[in-house]
Parts: structure tokens; C-alpha cells; sequence
């Protein structure tokens, strides 16, 4: 699977903390919940958009503001307006003295706001934990990202509207990967800009000579890959295809699938079920062993302390 791919398919949303907020005018909010990534829509009416390091920005129906960034920002209705709630981690909410407003702003159903109806209206979805693989991805992206409604090409959106307010069995699971399309959606969008600057092995898949073995690598990681049998399957010599890989991607092959193997695997470590044994095989090592002490080698620790300290920190 490709970075993209590895939101859908394999470690990705996972009890996210997804809301519709109702706003009348006056309102502010600073969120200062450390969240690694967050992803709001504006499905009525206007916001801004006040982050500490850049110029307030207007949105308005249809865009989306993604912040991959876990410092503090500001969102309002007026860049003027006075600061009225505090999001702390742990998405709880309070007031400037320190006052929990949750039962006072329930709204309902996933639903919270100062108004029954909003003149504004937003969906926000809060991903409390950053995998490994979508974090060379989202690493390569501006702090703040916003996208208009015009260059955005998805209904997610407004499914992600009418599902939000479901109290359905599984409804968890469905706003989750609802959230990851929306995220996709975006997140192609702004790579496929003229302007963007995608990392370079996103570049390179679009190649002809490194694209389809490149995409072999992150597809089937499990597969014994060698430089020759890679530059076979691009039909050119194996000195040409190594030149051009690390030409392209900025690194050689063998050390691209080293670390996209090593990525996968740390996010594959913490679903419940998995064991290093189930998760050496899924990323192309042979033996619990040789997985371990390669994660050793490259990450410093082993993948059982990986484990642990991952799921302590999720769970603190």
C-alpha cells in the first residue's frame, strides 16, 4: 500500500474524535488539545482560521482546513472576536476560568455549539494518535492547510454530515474511515496543486522506469524484493535502475523498503491481535528475530518497547 493507501487499509483512524459544532456569532475557541492532526469542514456559514505563525484565513462553506501541527491555534468568527473556550488535551472544554462547558454546549449527538441550529456549522474530526506511515506523508505538509470548496472533487463531506449525527451500531467505525476519505480527498488534492511540493518518492511513483517497482515495494512489502528483481520488473539494467531510484526518491532502493517496512510495522504492532511474529511476516521479514533486530538497529528500541510505550502514552 502507498502512504494514501495505508490510511484505508491497514493502521489508520481509530476512535477519533469526530463533532459537529453549532456556532452563533460570537464565538472563539483556542485549541490547545496537542492533537498531531485534525481535519474540519465548513458545511455552514464562515470561520477563521488564527494560527500563531501565519495571517488569518476566511473560510467558508464547502472548505477544509487540515492542522498537522499539535501546537495551539485559534478558530472564530471573527479574527476580533475574544477568546470564550479552551480545548484541552484530551478534547476536554472549558471556559477562560477554567469552567467545564461539556454539558452546557451538548447539542446532541456527536453535536456541541452555543446554538441548537449554528449559524455556523462545522465537522471536526480529531485523529489522537499519529501513525507511522501517514507521518511521511503529513510531515511534508504546511502546518495549515487549507483547501476551497472549488478544488475539492468529493461528496465525503456531506456523507460525513448526514452520518455524523447516526447513533447506529458500528456508527464509530464508519465516521472513522468516513474521516479517512475526507483526509485522502485532501490530501490529494493538494499534491496534485502545481505548486505543491510532495515528497519525492511521491513524485517518483509517477514515473515510468521507478513508479511500478516503487509501488510493488509499499503494495507487497512481503515479497523477498532485491534491486535486480526490481529493475527487472522496470525493464532496465540494475545500475540504471538504482541510479534512477535514488535520483528520484533520494535514497536506494533497499533503504526505501527498509524503512517503509519498519513504518508499517509499528503501526501494525499496535493493533490488539497482532504479535511480532504475524507482523514480521506481513511486512517481509522472515523470523520474529529478524524483525526485531532490525527494528532495533533502525528505531532503537525493540518493537515489544515500542509497543508499550505507544500504548501507555495513548491510554495517559
Amino acid at each position: 500500500m502507498d502512504t494514501l493507501s495505508g490510511l484505508l487499509d491497514g493502521p489508520r483512524a481509530r476512535g477519533a474524535f469526530l463533532l459537529r459544532c453549532l456556532l452563533d456569532p460570537p464565538w472563539a475557541i483556542r485549541l490547545e488539545d496537542r492533537a498531531p492532526l485534525s481535519v474540519t469542514a465548513v458545511t455552514r456559514g464562515t470561520m477563521w482560521v488564527c494560527a500563531d505563525d501565519d495571517e488569518p484565513v476566511r473560510l467558508t462553506e464547502g472548505d477544509v482546513v487540515v492542522r498537522v501541527c499539535p501546537d495551539s491555534w485559534t478558530i472564530a468568527d471573527d479574527p476580533t472576536t475574544d477568546l470564550q473556550v479552551l480545548i484541552q488535551p484530551g478534547q476536554v472544554c472549558v471556559n477562560l476560568d477554567g469552567r467545564a462547558l461539556e454539558e452546557e454546549m451538548d447539542q446532541g449527538v456527536r453535536s456541541w455549539g452555543n446554538s441548537a441550529d449554528g449559524e455556523t456549522v462545522l465537522l471536526t474530526g480529531v485523529y489522537l494518535a499519529e501513525g507511522e506511515v501517514n507521518r511521511r506523508l503529513l510531515r511534508a505538509l504546511p502546518p495549515t492547510l487549507v483547501l476551497r470548496a472549488a478544488e475539492l472533487d468529493t461528496s465525503v463531506v456531506d456523507l460525513l454530515a448526514d452520518e455524523v449525527m447516526r447513533d447506529a451500531p458500528g456508527q464509530d467505525a464508519v465516521l472513522d474511515r468516513l474521516l479517512d476519505l475526507l483526509l485522502i480527498s485532501v490530501l490529494r488534492t493538494w499534491f496534485d496543486r502545481p505548486q505543491s511540493e510532495p515528497p519525492a518518492w511521491y513524485a517518483a511513483q509517477s514515473d515510468p522506469v521507478v513508479g511500478p517497482p516503487l509501488r510493488l515495494m509499499q503494495h507487497h512489502p512481503e515479497q523477498p524484493w532485491t534491486v535486480s528483481r526490481l529493475a527487472t520488473r522496470a525493464g532496465v539494467s540494475r545500475a540504471a535502475f538504482a541510479r534512477r531510484f535514488t535520483a528520484l526518491v533520494g535514497e536506494p532502493p533497499m533503504a526505501f523498503l527498509t524503512e517503509w517496512r519498519l513504518a508499517l510495522a509499528a503501526d501494525l504492532l499496535l493493533e490488539p491481535e497482532a504479535t511480532i511474529a504475524t507482523v514480521a511476516r506481513q511486512v517481509g521479514y522472515a523470523t520474529p528475530y529478524a524483525l526485531s533486530a532490525a527494528f532495533k538497529r533502525e528505531r532503537g528500541v525493540s518493537p515489544r518497547d515500542h509497543r508499550r510505550s505507544r500504548v501507555e502514552s495513548l491510554s495517559a
